[in-house]
């Protein structure tokens, strides 16, 4: 096991996965019934900015340090809210100066209403203990450790058939790709009407296309692509840009995202060749 998120932790790709996951955390709300989130691959859940680990790439000063220091627009300050809001609250109240970030369980447990719940999943048994004491008392989470690939049939679909599954895997083994798509698969055939946030990455050497053309081809009906890039995509060394799946998306994402991503776009990029997309993989 050689990644430790730490060293990314709050960098442009989880600027972008953040952002989108407190949008549909917030969309989920306009309703009173519960939903769960289900977080397959939790991590730690918070994180040290203030580490050796943190501080020897410097990264989350490119994603939400950007973001904490610029002059936003009203509509991406907006769209931003209620992520940005998640960060102060693990930060005192402020965004300045940054000492913590939030992963995505406490993201999604720092938004939630008293009815909410969270299953967070994590395989590795230091992790897991670390974020079990993180929740530890909060009747609201259940911290499992698990291989978070089996946790899309064994804890779907949730008792209170509304939510979200976030897949957001590290990417260190071959065949992640692969594993995403028929994660899916066997997830939306026993929980159709879960949305769905799965997370990648975009490399110099990443087969995206094959990823969707293999998405496509399962067929499910309102699978949205959003992905944003810090430098040209063609660049050989580390990780250029990411992107998120969302299956069963807020009806309004789509449009919000293609709103707020130029600037978002031009606050995150590193290069010239920095950029966008949104696009509707599979329709109705």
């Amino acid at each position: 096991m050689n990644y430790r998120h730490i060293y990314h932790a709050g960098n442009f790709a989880d600027v972008l996965k953040h952002a989108i996951v407190a949008a549909i955390i917030t969309y989920l709300q306009k309703k009173d019934g519960a939903f769960r989130v289900i977080d397959t691959h939790a991590g730690l859940g918070v994180y040290d900015l203030g580490s050796d680990e943190a501080q020897k790439t410097g990264e989350w000063q490119t994603g939400i340090g950007r973001i904490a220091e610029a002059d936003l627009s009203d509509d991406l300050k907006a769209f931003l809210a209620p992520w940005l809001a998640a960060v102060a609250e693990v930060n005192g109240g402020s965004l300045v100066p940054l000492k913590r970030y939030p992963g995505s369980p406490l993201l999604v447990r720092t938004l939630f209403r008293k009815q909410d719940r969270l299953s967070a999943i994590e395989l590795h048994p230091q992790d897991a203990a670390k974020l079990a004491r993180l929740f530890d008392g909060d009747h609201q989470v259940r911290v499992t450790e698990l291989d978070g690939w089996l946790s899309l049939g064994a804890h779907l679909p949730p008792k209170e058939k509304r939510g979200l599954v976030l897949v957001d895997p590290p990417f260190e083994k071959e065949g992640e790709f692969d594993r995403l798509v028929d994660g899916l698969d066997r997830a939306t055939k026993r929980f159709p009407g879960g949305t769905y946030g799965l997370w990648y990455p975009l490399k110099s050497d990443a087969d995206t296309p094959g990823f969707h053309a293999n998405l496509k081809a399962l067929g499910r009906p309102r699978t949205l692509v959003a992905e944003l890039w810090v430098r040209d995509l063609k660049t050989e060394k580390g990780l250029n840009g990411s992107g998120m799946i969302i299956v069963n998306p807020p009806f309004t994402l789509a449009d919000e995202l293609a709103n707020v991503l130029p600037e978002l776009t031009k606050l995150l990029a590193q290069d010239k060749g920095a950029g966008f997309r949104v696009e509707t993989l599979v329709g109705e």
